[in-house]
């Protein structure tokens, strides 16, 4: 089985091409500046990368041109359209409808734009994205695999605000969670590589990158996570503040004379990484800066590390204990720096660092100690993964029911 996996945004369209039976990527790609002149990079296999300025006016362009590539004579990697037998769509927010992947069709795309008012920067591109398959592929199947169907495990306690209740049942307001994707497929994986069921261990993963969260996974199931309502809460990240005092907005909006939206536009767009250090939102720049004495660079990472540590403590108090830490994402797989500043001081939840075996970058690997009593572990995460086997999983039930019948 080949399944196509695309993620839309506003103005890009990633793909990829996987058998997810072998678990082999065909090819994959980006298509970039869609809408306003276009630009197509394309990394086939063991072959030459595509790599040129092509014009998209739509994301139906688009993905006429992804088909283009994926069959060309010398670019592409399968004969015609008909080789690929699904398509897996990442979709940001499903609400409280969705709590697992689900076949495409009409009551779901109604599902997924009832949810645009909970994600307005995303759900519509996802739609774009969808319709645009649609209309290029209109006879084969699609599904929608959501980044907040994962966290549906929640508990109340967990991801109830504390403010007026009827702001939940009547405007949906309640932690939701995202990098549900991610944060699945590096916990099965962890408890993979222990050698132990999923179903008995409690782990804390780190999907740190320029968006950052963390997710407590007991026994398989995410029972609380650092994002909430949107991906604003939780962690300081690349631009955004995560987690702050609600009235200062108010505030700043009296002392700066800021509208509301422009409060909004700073939190998200201004703060973080890039807003304590003056520098950068990216997390290698900011340790060269620091390197080279920038305080503010150093204050920077000092804050994300500490913030960090937290969630870790956090996720062992709301796990009853924790059997495990996981890194991912493009800071927590590569920067064995911040890996170590992170791990300090939580030794007392027996995880100890191993200097030598945290030397490491973008592969799988457990960085503790031998002797540590829980374990630290680094996995790249694979959310394109995640999505092609759902994918692959849902068409072939459907497959099986229409036989049956």
């Amino acid at each position: 089985m080949k399944v196509l996996v695309i993620n839309a945004g506003s103005s890009s369209l990633k793909y990829q091409l996987l058998d997810p039976d072998t678990k082999e990527v065909l090819a994959k790609g980006l298509c970039e500046r869609i809408g306003i002149d276009g630009h197509i990079k394309h990394t086939p296999t063991g072959k030459d990368v595509y790599d040129a300025d092509r014009y998209m006016p739509d994301h139906e362009a688009a993905i006429k041109l992804v088909m283009e590539v994926l069959t060309h004579n010398y670019y592409g990697v399968i004969k015609d359209m008909s080789e690929i037998d699904a398509v897996g769509h990442r979709v940001v927010h499903g609400g409280e409808e969705f709590t697992h992947s689900v076949i495409i069709d009409r009551a779901v795309m109604k599902g997924i734009r009832d949810c645009i008012p909970l994600a307005p920067l995303h759900n519509p591109a996802n739609i774009t994205g969808i319709e645009a398959c649609q209309d290029v592929m209109p006879n084969t199947p699609m599904v929608a695999v959501f980044d907040t169907a994962f966290h549906q495990t929640m508990p109340p306690k967990a991801y109830i605000y504390a403010v007026p209740y009827r702001w939940y049942t009547e405007n949906k307001v309640r932690r939701y969670g995202f990098h549900g994707t991610s944060h699945q497929y590096v916990s099965q994986r962890a408890a993979e590589m222990l050698g132990r069921p999923i179903e008995e261990l409690r782990i804390a993963t780190c999907h740190l990158g320029n968006g950052a969260s963390t997710c407590s996974v007991k026994f398989g199931k995410s029972i609380d996570t650092s994002m909430g309502f949107t991906p604003q809460d939780g962690l300081p990240m690349g631009t955004r503040a995560g987690a702050i005092d609600a009235a200062i907005t108010e505030y700043i909006v009296d002392q700066r004379g800021y509208s509301g939206k422009r409060v909004e536009s700073a939190l998200n767009k201004e703060s973080g990484m890039l807003g304590i250090s003056g520098v950068s939102s990216d997390f290698r720049d900011l340790e060269a800066a620091a390197a080279e004495g920038n305080e503010r660079a150093q204050l920077a990472i000092d804050v994300f590390c500490y913030k960090v540590t937290k969630r870790i403590g956090s996720c062992a108090a709301a796990m009853g204990g924790l059997d495990a830490v996981v890194f991912t994402a493009g800071v927590g797989e590569n920067s064995a720096t911040l890996r170590a500043k992170i791990m300090e001081g939580l030794e007392f939840l027996g995880l100890k660092m191993d200097p030598e075996k945290n030397n490491v970058r973008g592969k799988e690997a457990i960085i503790s100690t031998d002797d540590s009593p829980n374990k630290i572990l680094l996995i790249p995460t694979n959310e394109e993964l995640v999505i092609a086997l759902d994918t692959a999983r849902l068409v072939r039930e459907q497959e099986a029911a229409v036989k049956e019948d």
